[in-house]
């Protein structure tokens, strides 16, 4: 069975942590720079019709630049704008319902930040798995899990069968060793969205991952 494509280098999208770039041009930026996935995240109360029309927007930046656009938590807006992937937290819609939804071809995420859950996540029907923080985190503020640190992440890596994305204050200069303990990707935020340039600023992560691979 071929796995999906579920990419090696995931940008995650925010208006709140910077003011200076849309969603959209971050989405442009990021899959300009080299992302093969874009996560609209959006934790903002704002209207269901108004993260469909951004959605929207950043679906075709993707489409442009060869990425595909992934939607955090909201199954509705992913089957709204066509997205093929989503990412479910613990509160979100159970994956065998996002399933029911968007079909056996899309990409459907779990979240876990602990050996046990890892586990039972993965015996559900996702593609992968998104574990961390494995270097604790700057954009969760009170509601971020405990940092894993290496060695527990590779523990989490070992423990499953579906490729794993990590995530968590992960640097350039940190990805060989993310991806030395077993992860098959990276998940990043401020380390480019945040940043003067997120195009270069993604394409360093790019460009080390493809030497780390080599």
């Amino acid at each position: 069975m071929t796995m999906k494509h579920v990419g090696r280098l995931h940008v995650i999208t925010d208006e709140v942590l910077q003011e200076r770039f849309t969603h959209a041009e971050l989405a442009s930026a990021a899959a300009a720079g080299g992302a093969d996935v874009i996560q609209y995240r959006e934790k903002r109360p704002i209207s269901t019709r108004e993260m469909i029309r951004v959605a929207g927007l950043m679906g075709l930046a993707c489409q442009d630049l060869g990425a595909s656009l992934l939607i955090d938590d909201r199954v509705d807006v992913a089957s709204a704008v066509g997205a093929t992937a989503v990412h479910l937290g613990r509160e979100d819609l159970p994956p065998e319902v996002a399933r029911q939804i968007l079909g056996p071809d899309a990409i459907i995420g779990g979240t876990a930040n602990s050996v046990e859950e890892a586990v039972r996540v993965a015996g559900q029907p996702v593609d992968y798995l998104g574990v961390g923080p494995v270097f604790g985190t700057t954009s969760k503020g009170d509601r971020a899990a405990p940092m894993l640190g290496l060695e527990r992440f590779a523990e989490i890596c070992a423990a499953v069968d579906k490729p794993v994305i990590g995530i968590g204050n992960i640097t350039v200069d940190r990805v060989a060793d993310v991806l030395a303990a077993g992860a098959y990707g990276v998940a990043v935020l401020s380390a480019v969205v945040c940043q003067d340039d997120p195009k270069a600023s993604c394409r360093a992560f790019a460009n080390e991952i493809s030497r780390v691979l080599q």
